[in-house]
């Protein structure tokens, strides 16, 4: 069995603390691959058998593989994750001060579980926008070291703690930076542009408006008494962010190939860069140039949808159907909901077991509890934009999107294994 390095995972999660770090890290690993970066305000002079990548937002990255078989008759393999994760975002005008302690506002992106991120060694990522002499220019920073912490309140002065608690978003969550004396006050702009100057050697920047995050500064890890459980923050999505490209850069020149990997996900993908955006089917068109290659290829083609599933927890095993239980390190999961909240039909599960038996990797079913509500992906989404045949998969976690989850560390390589099958697959269904 192909055995995926974890550390290469460890370290993909610790240079990408915002969508923007994470399409920049695969940018780095395509490059350094032979991959060429297209610009879509350019034309694109495509050539055969050619590899290249596009971004777009600079958190969004499609990477595509055209192969020796014409994909108007024999498809594309498409693999599709997503960039971002439930965080912290600092709100625009962020500056707050209480009892000499100068902290930040802070919006919810996505369905945070809040009370992990209290008591956390916090640092602050993402994309900031200048004027730098006269022109406006977007660098992407990284304080890296700690900057910040939500400390809790302690039992003493809050009795329910233990017993139910609501967080209220608005008032319990800004972060501490510093404590201020005397009458000193605190500029969230000209820290920043303190941080441009430190990382960029960028002096004297204007900084007009950013999108950053607080994440946890405690980088991921191979734990447990066997080693048998990755935990870190991001793993949904970044785990099959790196699966796919990883899978990519391992498969051969047969078939065109496709990883698309996009912002957004977590608050409904509805953006221009998002999977509910044009971007995958505006590469589409300029790849396959004709609408009868276009449908053709579509219709040819099969899409993989791989994102994070869940784990039966032992603590929590009511929460599950009982015979829908994934279990950690036993292989990939398909993801099935009849009132298509994931895109998978008997066909596409098919396929992908059959693959699964192919490579000799364990696979496992999820089905939500009947009397629960059930999440999507990007799955549903890119099937009804494109009409491509597409199958939802992840592997399985615990603790969801909380600042740290746990998945696997056998997984990761079931993952990347049939994922480079499924690049290499001589036919789709």
């Amino acid at each position: 069995m192909y055995n995926a390095p974890s550390q290469g995972l460890l370290d993909f999660l610790h240079n990408s603390p915002s969508p923007f770090h994470a399409t920049q890290s695969m940018c780095a690993a395509l490059q350094a691959a032979g991959y060429i970066a297209l610009d879509e305000r350019e034309t694109w002079q495509l050539e055969a058998q050619g590899r290249y990548y596009v971004t777009r937002n600079d958190s969004s990255i499609i990477a595509f593989k055209l192969g020796q078989h014409d994909p108007a008759a024999h498809g594309i393999r498409m693999v599709g994750a997503h960039t971002d994760s439930p965080c912290l975002k600092v709100k625009p005008q962020p500056e707050l001060t209480a009892h000499s302690y100068w902290q930040l506002g802070v919006e919810v992106y996505g369905g945070v579980l809040l009370s992990p991120w209290f008591d956390r060694d916090l640092s602050l990522a993402g994309r900031v926008t200048f004027k730098h002499e006269q022109q406006l220019q977007s660098c992407l920073i990284d304080f890296k070291q700690a900057i910040a912490t939500i400390p809790s309140l302690a039992i003493h002065l809050n009795r329910e703690a233990n017993t139910g608690w609501a967080i209220n978003a608005q008032t319990e969550l800004p972060p501490i930076l510093a404590q201020l004396h005397g009458e000193e006050s605190q500029d969230f702009r000209s820290l920043l542009a303190e941080q441009l100057q430190r990382e960029h050697g960028i002096q004297d920047a204007e900084v007009l408006d950013y999108e950053l995050c607080f994440y946890d500064s405690q980088p991921a890890a191979v734990i447990g008494l066997q080693q048998d459980f990755i935990a870190g923050a991001r793993l949904d999505n970044l785990l099959s962010c790196y699966a796919g490209l990883t899978a990519l850069l391992n498969s051969d020149d047969q078939y065109s190939q496709i990883l698309v990997c996009t912002d957004h996900e977590e608050v409904g993908s509805n953006s221009a860069c998002g999977a509910d955006g044009p971007f995958l089917e505006q590469v589409l068109r300029r790849i396959l140039i004709s609408e009868d290659d276009f449908v053709r290829s579509v219709q040819h083609s099969l899409l993989i949808s791989a994102d994070n599933a869940h784990g039966i927890h032992p603590n929590y095993a009511d929460k599950h159907d009982g015979n829908h239980g994934p279990l950690l390190n036993q292989g990939p999961v398909i993801k099935v909901n009849a009132n298509q909240r994931y895109a998978t039909n008997s066909e596409t599960s098919s396929f992908f077991k059959l693959l699964c038996q192919q490579t000799k990797v364990p696979v496992q079913s999820f089905v939500t509890r009947s009397d629960m509500g059930c999440g999507s992906t990007i799955g549903p989404i890119t099937a009804g934009q494109l009409g491509v045949q597409t199958i939802d998969i992840g592997v399985p976690t615990f603790a969801m999107h909380s600042i740290r989850e746990l998945a696997g560390s056998k997984d990761l390589g079931y993952l990347v294994q049939v994922l480079q099958a499924f690049y290499n697959s001589t036919n789709l269904p």
